[in-house]
């Protein structure tokens, strides 16, 4: 139980509530504002829940709600002691009680001030009453909420709050009872049950699997398959599994099924969707397969989607569609069905009995209407877990003070560069910039060539809010019309922005080379700095290119780029991988700012040079802070593919009559240089771009806690991230390792913890896997935009992967991927063969294999407006008896553009 004391439009209100997610959230509402929280709370709070205790402290701590502490266990005239037989939860009971009457009496002797009246807010019978008969008034949570008239969201929070401790009525038992903890704990122990991660499938809400946590190689992945094997775990929980007895094994689902079912109590559907997975199983596929016997931690968290609003007129119970298709269905209590429907909402999960096929939740917040651009955005953001609040007053308290200039103090251990050439070449439009290059000739005829970077450590200092809320975002996410900095403006795009012609601070590491491009010598020192230009890669690359230009930063950059060349050679020599994927860019209306064209984008010498510097520096500063702290050094690591991983493309290229070595990273880059055929030049990008489907993801490590560092895509014994400070926290703990390192700053105990170290990679590893799938999610939004705009298009495309019903295709005109499916609802199915030792499929008498040519439709399918898609339907070849799209122009008319965009379009 916990108390609070809320001060709410002349009413102050004491209150006695179980510390649930939904009484948090109405509290969390704009609208409850000028709350006093008493210190007795506070302490029961942190007994019984962290998070709740944290986000009660959170608001406490906004200064725009008005939540103030009140220490009532240190003030004379409200402290009381236990009495002789009372239990302490009875004493904390009175002791509310008897600050309500304190506060009553205080109020009254304020002069100038209106009548407040104390009211006495509680869930707890025994305690209203006893509270009503000292002459307080006293309400129930849901008494209160209700008389807020103009607040129906809140009322709406209440729905579960109301059915608490009562179950929804019905007397069918889904799902089997969940073993206490205790039992599942010693069944882990004693080797019964396996504890492990639950990640549900996208495609089939009838299959999960579980990542087993632990070393042991065998069961590794458990296949979970049925509702009542499920058992109500939901994606990310941390559950127990017990294994099947190997006759009752699966094998991975490859039917695609979604939960589109209307009357919850539909059993027989189920069961007949549980037959068709029983049904495709090929025996020589089966995996361990298990059941959830319970739940070890519940991940649940406030879910994006939209209202599936019930067929029955005037009900107050509705399900709740969550935009992850991973995430069940949730049923939700709301009364504004009429207005929520078509929104983009929040809906939290409460609990999901035994008796309920779907979780029981309460709605949180409207976010807008659905298809709208700031709408999707903010969901994407929230569905990735983008931390993308506005900086926080304490934030931005140690920021530096403005005008900011470089003093005595700051060129302490810094050396003055601001005489070198040094210049920076960027993306358009860049504002971040964290890197700046120079090169030029000694007196003994050898090179010097510097890596300067943005000295972002300087301004953020270890532990303050600053540096802990830079930490917590890990990362700055790029989206296409948005970037959410890992720090504030004032330093992404102002003071740690090397822009040129003017003074910054900077890490520089410089080597002196000679013209073979051989280190002969590495040094690294904070400086000051001042850049020469700040150049876009077309500009760079025009300066190097053109004959006329000699002056000093076109003389540095074609030494740079000239010793760029050599470094590549020899780093793919010793194995390093090229890959390639097929990366967009959106041309965006001034505006609208809706998407008007979309093309691959144009990669340029001057992309390489930059890249074999900043891979350069990232390596010689892996080995002086490894040098210097072998346990402790924040490093990242590529390890290399298990060989299972490269079946496909090994069949993908055997298809094409050529081999592919994949026993180390430079037998693989070998064979992928050789593998071209002069008939079909896009070969080899294809190979390259499903080698890189079949690589591990990078990650971040603590060099104590590992003994794997190699980095198998660059070849590279040792690697960290130097050189983007700006963008990525990672490189803020290296630059400070690296300072400790050379004596230019001193070192703080959580620098040196391993454990810590370890604890932060695991944070920055999960903002980076986020980070890029909200980047993706970002261009797959646009790219609707984009369509929903052009119309109907028919292009050229590659298959990619072949699958049992479908092909996934990618066109290489728009960097785009989609699935072309050959079964479609309520139309005769073709006969489907699928070969997966090729693999191809032959539909009718067409047989597909993975990089044939082929044409394909390109539409928006807005049927769903939760989850609109690119749908792709094959125009080449034609198969007998499927429908063809009539055919549009390759490229869409743009006849009903207004002049203007139509300019654009034609650049």
């Amino acid at each position: 139980m916990w108390k609070l004391k809320l001060w709410h439009n002349n009413g102050v209100v004491c209150g006695k509530l179980k510390p649930t997610n939904a009484k948090i959230d109405i509290l969390e509402d704009p609208v409850i504002k000028n709350v006093i929280v008493l210190q007795t709370v506070l302490q029961e709070v942190r007994n019984r829940s962290a998070p709740v205790y944290k986000r009660v402290r959170d608001m406490i701590a906004n200064p725009e709600k008005h939540f103030y502490s009140f220490t009532n266990e240190h003030h004379r005239e409200t402290y009381i002691e236990q009495e002789q037989g009372e239990n302490s939860n009875d004493r904390n009971d009175r002791a509310i009680r008897v600050a309500v009457k304190w506060y009553n009496e205080h109020l009254k002797k304020m002069k100038n001030e209106e009548n407040i009246q104390v009211i006495f807010l509680t869930n707890d019978r025994n305690n209203k009453e006893k509270a009503l008969e000292e002459g307080i008034t006293a309400y129930t949570c849901e008494e209160y909420i209700k008389s807020l008239m103009a607040n129906p969201d809140l009322v709406d929070r209440l729905a579960c709050i109301s059915d608490e401790g009562k179950e929804i009525e019905s007397g069918k038992i889904f799902f089997p009872e969940h073993l206490p903890l205790s039992k599942l704990q010693q069944g882990i122990k004693s080797g019964i049950y396996l504890q492990g991660t639950y990640r549900a499938s996208r495609d089939n809400y009838l299959e999960a699997t579980v990542w087993v946590h632990g070393d042991a190689e065998e069961n590794k992945e458990i296949i979970i398959q049925g509702l009542k094997h499920l058992n109500r775990a939901v994606h990310e929980d941390i559950v127990a599994v017990e294994l099947l007895a190997k006759d009752e094994w699966v094998a991975p689902s490859s039917v695609v099924l979604q939960d589109d079912s209307q009357n919850e109590d539909d059993i027989e559907n189920e069961e007949e969707k549980e037959n068709i997975l029983k049904a495709s199983v090929n025996k020589n596929m089966l995996r361990p397969t298990g059941k959830v016997v319970g739940i070890i931690k519940r991940n649940w968290r406030p879910f994006c989607g939209m209202l599936s609003k019930s067929q029955i007129k005037e009900a107050r119970r509705h399900l709740f569609t969550p935009a992850d298709r991973r995430i069940p269905r949730i049923r939700i209590e709301t009364r504004q069905a009429d207005t929520l429907e078509g929104q983009r909402i929040i809906v939290a999960i409460d609990g999901w009995p035994r008796n309920s096929r779907y979780p029981n939740g309460h709605f949180v917040k409207n976010l807008g209407n659905a298809g709208d651009k700031e709408t999707e955005t903010e969901v994407l953001l929230l569905e990735h877990d983008v931390p993308h609040q506005p900086f926080s007053q304490a934030v931005l308290s140690f920021l530096p003070k403005m005008p900011w200039s470089i003093t005595e103090k700051d060129m302490k251990y810094r050396e003055d560069l601001r005489q070198l050439c040094v210049c920076s070449v960027d993306p358009p439009g860049c504002t971040d910039i964290d890197d700046a290059l120079h090169c030029r000739e000694l007196e003994n005829g050898n090179l010097e060539v510097g890596v300067h970077i943005a000295d972002v450590s300087h301004f953020i200092r270890p532990g303050n809010a600053l540096d802990e809320e830079s930490a917590k975002r890990g990362t700055t996410v790029y989206l296409c019309e948005k970037r959410i900095d890992m720090v504030p403006e004032l330093l992404s795009s102002n003071l740690c922005s090397l822009r040129s012609n003017v003074d910054r601070l900077a890490f520089s590491c410089i080597w002196e080379m000679n013209h073979k491009a051989e280190i002969l010598k590495t040094r690294f020192t904070k400086s000051v700095i001042n850049s020469k230009a700040s150049l876009t890669y077309a500009e760079a690359q025009m300066r190097i290119d053109s004959a006329g230009m000699n002056d000093d930063v076109t003389t540095s950059l074609r030494g740079l780029n000239k010793l760029a060349k050599i470094l590549k050679k020899k780093r793919i020599d010793n194995g390093a991988l090229t890959l390639s994927s097929p990366e967009v860019r959106f041309h965006m209306d001034s505006e609208t700012h809706d998407p008007i064209d979309l093309q691959t984008k144009e990669l340029k010498e001057t992309n390489s040079m930059v890249e074999e510097f900043m891979l350069l520096a990232n390596i010689s500063v892996a080995q002086k802070i490894y040098d210097e702290f072998s346990e402790f050094a924040l490093l990242r690591k590529h390890p290399a593919p298990p060989p299972s991983n490269y079946d496909i493309l090994v069949k993908a290229a055997k298809s094409k009559n050529l081999e592919i070595k994949t026993d180390s990273a430079k037998a693989l880059a070998e064979s992928l240089d050789k593998a071209e055929s002069p008939a079909f030049p896009y070969l080899n990008t294809l190979l390259r771009i499903l080698t890189t489907r079949c690589m591990m993801q990078a990650v971040y490590f603590c060099s104590g806690m590992d003994n794997d560092f190699h980095h198998y895509g660059l070849a590279s014994p040792i690697y960290t991230h130097f050189t983007s400070p700006i963008r990525r926290y990672a490189d803020i703990i290296v630059h400070r390792l690296l300072a400790v390192a050379i004596g230019a700053d001193s070192t703080y105990p959580e620098l040196t913890d391993k454990h810590k170290l370890a604890d932060l990679c695991k944070n920055l590893n999960y903002r980076h896997k986020m980070a890029q799938y909200a980047q993706r999610a970002s261009v797959a939004f646009h790219t609707q935009l984009f369509f929903k705009t052009k119309g109907e298009v028919n292009e050229d495309a590659y298959i990619l992967f072949v699958r049992k019903n479908a092909i996934v295709v990618l066109i290489p005109k728009y960097g785009l991927e989609g699935t072309v499916f050959f079964e479609e609802k309520d139309k005769t199915k073709p006969r489907l063969d699928y070969n997966s030792e090729v693999p191809s499929l032959t539909v009718e008498d067409t047989t597909f294999r993975i990089f044939d040519k082929v044409k394909v439709n390109i539409m928006l399918d807005a049927s769903n407006i939760q989850h609109q898609k690119i749908r792709m339907v094959l125009v080449e070849p034609k198969i007998p008896g499927k429908d063809v799209p009539a055919n549009p122009t390759t490229e869409a008319s743009v006849s009903n553009e207004p002049e203007k965009k139509k300019k654009k379009l034609q650049k």
